[in-house]
């Protein structure tokens, strides 16, 4: 699906901001604020850098049962276009967002609109403690062993965000089952990379939503050179008839498309 214009990020009052918390402001360009971890030059590479995502490309590449993993049950062009109340009513229990280029700017530390109509629409439909962020560098083991860049992206955008050991896509759910107290399988996973988020989700048996980048500014080259690989092999797969993994719940609603307004 073409992706549509993005609004730009907005600054906002955060919707599940810890008790306690002071807000902090601050958009992609403003200095760190003071207590903030700084996110190194190599912190940011290693980012990037994802060998578990390229070992599971290979194999996607082979086909069999991996070739459907990178295929999400919903492509949308903006977050705003999900019906959250359908999604609760047909049973599932939470919602975990990607952060960069899904929620927010890369890097930024605001919500966009859209990205906050989601979240918003999230915890009305399923309960402020079944929503959180799944990040490839915040909350994760390897560059943020102390949780310090999770504590600080919390307070900046309300938002709770999973600690986990292992970079999407792989690693189990079970740090995710555990923050969001459902089954992966009564779990809805929003993010914008294919071969990241997508797969992670169709791995653990999620339903899965991949909405348009909300820009290509701002992107690491490496970012930019997966996403247009990513955009062959989802052509090739869809190409070949190939559709997302089957999910019993969107089954019993009568297919993904009931779950946009």
């Amino acid at each position: 699906m073409p992706a549509a214009a993005a609004p730009a990020a907005t600054a906002h009052t955060p919707l599940l901001r810890r008790r306690g918390s002071p807000a902090r402001a601050g958009g992609r360009d403003a200095p760190p604020a003071r207590g903030r971890p700084r996110r190194t030059l190599a912190a940011r590479l290693g980012q990037s850098f994802n060998p578990a995502g390229i070992a599971l490309f290979a194999r996607i590449l082979m086909g069999g049962a991996a070739g459907s993993l990178p295929l999400p049950h919903l492509d949308v062009p903006d977050l705003r276009a999900l019906d959250w109340p359908a999604l609760a009513a047909a049973g599932f229990r939470g919602a975990v967002f990607d952060k960069d280029n899904t929620l927010t700017e890369p890097y930024a530390r605001t919500l966009t609109p859209a990205g906050a109509a989601a979240v918003a629409g999230a915890v009305a439909a399923f309960g402020p403690g079944r929503v959180a962020l799944l990040s490839n560098s915040a909350g994760l083991a390897q560059f943020d062993p102390h949780g310090e860049e999770a504590d600080s992206l919390e307070a900046d955008l309300g938002v709770p965000v999973v600690r986990h050991a292992s970079k999407k896509p792989a690693g189990g759910a079970a740090a995710v089952e555990a923050a969001l107290g459902a089954p992966s399988s009564a779990l809805v996973m929003v993010g914008d990379r294919y071969l990241t988020d997508v797969v992670y989700g169709n791995r653990h048996g999620m339903l899965t939503v991949r909405p348009a980048p909300v820009t290509a500014a701002g992107e690491p080259a490496a970012v930019r050179l997966a996403r247009r690989v990513e955009r062959v092999l989802v052509a090739r797969a869809r190409r070949a008839g190939r559709g997302a993994p089957p999910h019993a719940l969107v089954d019993k609603a009568g297919g993904a498309a009931a779950f946009l307004l």
